[in-house]
This record gives C-alpha cells, sequence and structure tokens, in this order.
C-alpha cells in the first residue's frame, strides 16, 4: 500500500530487535543497559521488577528488557521471553560462589522453548576485579560449548568502565544481519 511505498521512498525503516537481559542479582545488568544507552553508571540501585530502554545501534532498534536477578524475580523470567530475538545474560566474573546457581538458571532458560534457536550473548562483567575469572574459564563451566542448538558468544566486559561492551554489541548486530538476511 501507500505506506510500504512511503517507506520505501524515505528508506527502510529502522528494524526493532528485542532483546531479554537476564543473570543473577548484582551482575551488573542494569549497569550495562544504562552503558548501552549512554547514561551515567556511578549510582544504580537494584532493579525492582524491570527497566526497558531503547538502544540505537549499527541501524537497529533494540529494545532491550532488563529484569531484575533476585530469587523472587526469577520464576517470572519466562513471562518475558515471548518473541525474543536476542538473550543476553550477564554474570559477575568476580562472584565465583555463585558460578554454579548462575550455570544452573542458564541452562534451564536456554531449554524454554520461547528461546529455541535465540543467539545467546554471555557477558562475563566485572573484568575490572582482580578476582575476575576469564571469560574462557566461566564459557568451560557453563559448558557453552555444548549448545548446539544456537549461536553464542561469551564476551569479556566491565560495564563500569565500557571495556568490552562495544565488541559484544558488535557480535550483537552480526547475529541481526545474518537472522535477517
Amino acid at each position: 500500500g501507500l505506506l510500504s511505498v512511503i517507506q520505501r521512498l524515505k528508506g527502510s525503516p529502522e528494524q526493532e530487535v528485542r532483546i531479554v537481559l537476564l543473570g543473577l542479582d548484582n551482575a551488573g545488568k542494569t549497569t550495562l543497559l544504562k552503558r548501552l544507552a549512554s547514561e551515567e553508571v556511578s549510582t544504580i540501585t537494584p532493579t525492582q521488577g524491570f527497566n526497558i530502554k531503547s538502544v540505537h545501534s549499527h541501524g537497529f532498534k533494540l529494545n532491550v528488557w532488563d529484569i531484575g536477578g533476585q530469587r523472587s524475580i526469577r520464576p517470572y523470567w519466562r513471562k518475558y521471553l515471548g518473541s525474543t530475538d536476542l538473550l543476553i545474560y550477564v554474570i559477575d566474573s568476580a562472584d565465583q560462589k555463585r558460578f554454579e546457581e548462575t550455570g544452573q538458571e542458564l541452562a534451564e532458560l536456554t531449554e524454554d522453548e520461547s528461546l529455541v534457536g535465540v543467539p545467546l550473548l554471555v557477558f562475563a562483567n566485572k573484568q575490572d576485579l582482580v578476582t575476575a575469572a576469564p571469560a574462557a574459564e566461566i564459557a568451560e563451566g557453563l559448558s557453552l560449548h555444548t549448545y548446539r542448538d544456537r549461536e553464542w558468544q561469551i564476551q569479556a566486559c566491565s560495564a563500569l568502565s565500557g571495556e568490552g561492551v562495544q565488541d559484544g554489541m558488535n557480535w550483537i548486530s552480526s547475529q541481526i544481519m545474518n537472522r535477517k538476511k
């Protein structure tokens, strides 16, 4: 119709992509989201419920749902998974006592039928801390190499300094480009 002719004349509209951002409480999800939105990251409070931000990146409008990671909120994660184009899972690389717990949560998530084949980006956050485990070690501990039903990537980062965040976003845009072909 007329609308599609107008859209072709003015260039293609920005494609919208739905991203769900999950991880245990205190992993750095909201800091990461604020970093992506070029907002101040010095004062962050724990997310009660969820935050939604639209971030423009590589010609795409990324609608990012940051959902709280407290144990009481996690059962509700599944309610947000429908129509997800990409899953970002954030891990506190310095909180080694919780690696098993975060691994179990991720394994359960990736088995959800809403996420079948959905690309997964794991941000190994807080790499700026001395006690942070390297991304390769985290990938091994999470058995990411066994994920055969989806594209996945682990990216070392510090949401606080921004280091490694853009590399993760570049991977996301390459995934979106490949899926739209």
